[in-house]
């Protein structure tokens, strides 16, 4: 009877142990993402480019409930079972989100313009960017199309 007891509050224990230490790892991870959102300046400069200032609180939402929402799809075993029409929009969005960024982080630290100085083609910025442009197509097409199949 004894060891019942004994291995009950060690279950109960170590239950707690591991609820502190996710929400402690899930705390440190939200935190970075805020600091790395915050760090790009992401909403400033989409309210800026928008012009939707009044807006503000439904970008900043959106991005809590985005968080909030993919750590719990994360920790269950969701799984959604939609027509091909319904993950075209899916997809596409999931695509401007990495694409814009990918776009704030090379805004922030200037990697275009430097890179253009380097390999000597100033004038031609357009150029580089349609570049970078059709090969993330190109090899997100290529890998979709290809390795998703196989």
């Amino acid at each position: 009877m004894k060891t019942k007891k004994v291995l009950s509050a060690l279950t109960m224990i170590n239950n707690i142990l591991f609820f502190i230490i996710g929400l402690s790892g899930g705390l440190i991870v939200g935190c970075g993402l805020v600091a790395f959102l915050s760090v790009l300046g992401i909403i400033p400069r989409l309210v800026q480019l928008s012009k939707t200032a009044k807006m503000v609180y439904l970008y900043e939402w959106a991005i809590v409930i985005g968080a909030i929402l993919g750590g719990w799809a994360q920790l269950r075993d969701v799984t959604f079972h939609l027509t091909v029409l319904l993950l075209i929009p899916i997809g596409l969005g999931c695509g401007i989100f990495v694409g814009m960024l990918a776009a704030a982080l090379t805004e922030v630290i200037n990697v275009i313009p430097i890179l253009t100085k380097r390999i000597g083609i100033d004038g031609h910025l357009i150029i580089a960017l349609m570049a970078i442009v059709f090969g993330k197509v190109c090899g997100s097409l290529f890998h979709w199309l290809y390795f998703v199949d196989h």
